[in-house]
């Protein structure tokens, strides 16, 4: 099991404060999440990608510093069944100008796709309905994988694009655990597995439920 950061804004901002709130959400969490992280952020006009296998919140993080950007994606990792760290199984995924991070556990997937890890082959399956774009390619999707899967303990997705975010959030167990959160203010958004320490307004996006942010 994983954790989730998204965040858009309007203006360039400042990436790191925003990561030091993820890492310390990482560190907290009742799930281990210290199997290595990664970060996307928009520079120019294509993401760029900061990977590591260290635990966010013991990684250095000084190259990330002074970092502006109008789009961040983070994933903090933990390892499915104790696998070793691997910083090719490390997301966020890319292709193209869309980039993918997902956290849940999934049984009995009847799909046939290449990956090297379950995220991996979600990701590319998704990506082969993406002709229409992301809002209509990622529930489809998710919807066709739930019907293959014996159990689907929780699935959730966040897609991002040059302009927008798309989520699909739906779990079975652990409301507590797998609940995303929304944060919307003058100018920014955020989407985050836990709303940040200490900060009012954030709400609970239900469950089963999704759609796209801009």
């Amino acid at each position: 099991m994983c954790r989730l950061l998204y965040i858009r804004a309007q203006s360039p901002f400042r990436i790191e404060p925003y990561l030091d709130r993820f890492a310390h959400i990482s560190k907290n969490s009742k799930e281990y999440q210290g199997d290595g992280w990664g970060c996307a952020y928009w520079e120019g006009d294509g993401w760029k990608m900061y990977k590591s296998i260290k635990p966010i919140w013991e990684d250095d993080r000084s190259r990330l510093a002074d970092l502006k950007s109008t789009a961040l994606v983070a994933h903090a990792r933990s390892a499915f069944r104790d696998a070793e760290p691997n910083i090719l199984h490390n997301m966020p995924f890319m292709r193209g100008n869309i980039v993918f991070i997902f956290n849940g556990e999934l049984h009995g997937v009847r799909i046939r796709e290449e990956g090297r890890i379950g995220a991996e082959k979600i990701f590319n399956y998704i990506m082969r309905f993406n002709k229409a774009g992301l809002e209509q390619a990622l529930p489809k999707a998710a919807t066709i994988i739930e019907k293959r899967s014996k159990y689907v303990r929780a699935m959730n997705i966040i897609m991002a694009d040059s302009e927008k975010a798309c989520l699909y959030s739906h779990f079975n167990e652990d409301e507590d655990y797998f609940t995303m959160h929304l944060k919307k203010t003058a100018g920014m958004i955020a989407i985050c597995s836990d709303p940040f320490p200490g900060e009012d307004g954030w709400e609970a996006i239900p469950n089963g439920s999704g759609g796209c942010y801009r």
